[in-house]
């Protein structure tokens, strides 16, 4: 009998930890001969420190966390390997009641668009300059620091002095914005349906609606484990990957939910849960907006580790002074990304593999047939809210270009 393949977790509780939640739970791992042991942990830092000691082989992971460590932009970094996605999208802007009262006098509306409530909030930011807002991410290597800091400098708000962003973990976030400590915070579901039922906040945009099939968390995984275990490694993905298509799937969603909830993942309410599943999201005041695909864990080549993905969240690295451009950085975060791992794992499903390991982010504005391998596979759309494209061959051009943008 083959002797099981021992793979330790870590994870937040968030709703995209999903993929490695019902992989356990739903037998996808057991199935591939893993024994698959997840740990719960209170922030990203915990994460990436337990990875580096070894504690935990793979996790859940912000997907610009181990380019940064690569870079050795964090304490303790291990090196670290990004050979899946876990889903795209699923993040949100949530502002204050107070603060929203104000951006809705100033134009905004609950149809979550990106350019009309960034101006709006544009011209509250005006008004606050003696009182800086204060905004609150989850980590400065998070998807969601640049997704906001992209959204606010292209709404006209340098969030370097216009605005103050603190680091908060996301289950505190809902409280802090209760409390007055915050203005407003981009989080991953469920905390931002949390700060709209408990009264405390409302959504003001989407990361659905800033970039459109945007990258949010990974499948972080040791290096070094990686290396010495190629065939735990390939069989984990396929474990995810069957875990992707059931979660994908709209008659489970109850079942999603449900498992999410136990005590053990995220702990909260199914009723946080439903609305990001369905992209029907409460937003505030009694109203509801539909989001199309707010939160994608298969289709849209979801899962894959796009190279144009990690050099994207490299030139905000580079944009908002983490790093220094150069060859050698670049060279880092281009292969930190590897999607040569993961099409050898998944081959023999035969699931559609993107033909391509990068592409032009934000060039598709309808869903359009790509070139692949395996099944058929559909893109798009992934355009920027401003109409600003991201070419992963021309780098140089975009961060000079981002360096001259008002904001930036």
């Amino acid at each position: 009998m083959t002797q099981p393949h021992e793979i330790v977790a870590g994870f937040l509780p968030l709703l995209d930890s999903a993929l490695l939640v019902i992989a356990k739970e739903q037998g996808f791992a057991e199935a591939e001969a893993i024994d698959l042991r997840l740990v719960r942990e209170v922030s990203w830092a915990n994460i990436r420190d337990r990875l580096a000691v070894s504690r935990f082989n793979v996790a859940h992971m912000l997907a610009p966390m181990p380019i940064a460590c690569n870079l050795g932009l964090t304490p303790l970094a291990p090196r670290m390997i990004v050979p899946m996605a876990l889903g795209l999208g699923g993040n949100a802007v949530t502002v204050s009641n107070a603060l929203w009262e104000q951006m809705a006098a100033a134009g905004a509306t609950t149809d979550l668009d990106a350019g009309r409530n960034g101006k709006a909030l544009h011209e509250v930011v005006l008004s606050r300059r003696e009182h800086p807002l204060r905004f609150a991410v989850v980590h400065p290597h998070s998807g969601h620091n640049y997704e906001l800091r992209y959204w606010l400098a292209a709404c006209g708000i340098d969030p370097d002095r216009d605005i103050e962003i603190i680091i908060l973990p996301p289950p505190e976030m809902p409280d802090a914005l209760g409390a007055g400590q915050i203005d407003g915070y981009c989080v991953g579901e469920p905390w931002n349906t949390g700060g709209v039922v408990s009264g405390k906040g409302h959504i003001a945009t989407v990361k659905a609606a800033i970039w459109k099939s945007s990258p949010e968390k990974v499948l972080g995984a040791n290096a070094g484990w990686a290396d010495d275990h190629p065939e735990a490694m390939a069989a984990l993905l396929r474990a995810l990957y069957r875990s992707a298509v059931w979660c994908s799937e709209p008659l489970n969603r109850e079942d999603l939910a449900s498992t999410l909830a136990k005590p053990a993942y995220i702990g909260r309410p199914i009723d946080w849960l439903l609305p990001a599943l369905s992209g029907d999201l409460k937003v505030g005041g009694g109203q509801v907006t539909s989001v199309k695909d707010f939160f994608v864990p298969r289709a849209k080549a979801a899962t894959f580790p796009w190279k144009s993905h990690a050099l994207w969240f490299y030139t905000q690295m580079v944009r908002w002074g983490q790093v220094v451009h150069d060859d050698g950085n670049e060279t880092i975060a281009r292969n930190t990304y590897r999607p040569d791992i993961y099409r050898t794992a998944l081959q023999p499903l035969g699931v559609p593999l993107p033909g391509a390991s990068a592409k032009v982010e934000g060039a598709l504005r309808v869903e359009t047939p790509v070139g692949s391998t395996g099944a058929s596979l559909t893109l798009g759309p992934d355009g920027f809210f401003d109409g600003g494209l991201f070419d992963p061959n021309k780098i140089d051009a975009y961060i000079d270009a981002q360096r001259a943008a008002k904001g930036g």
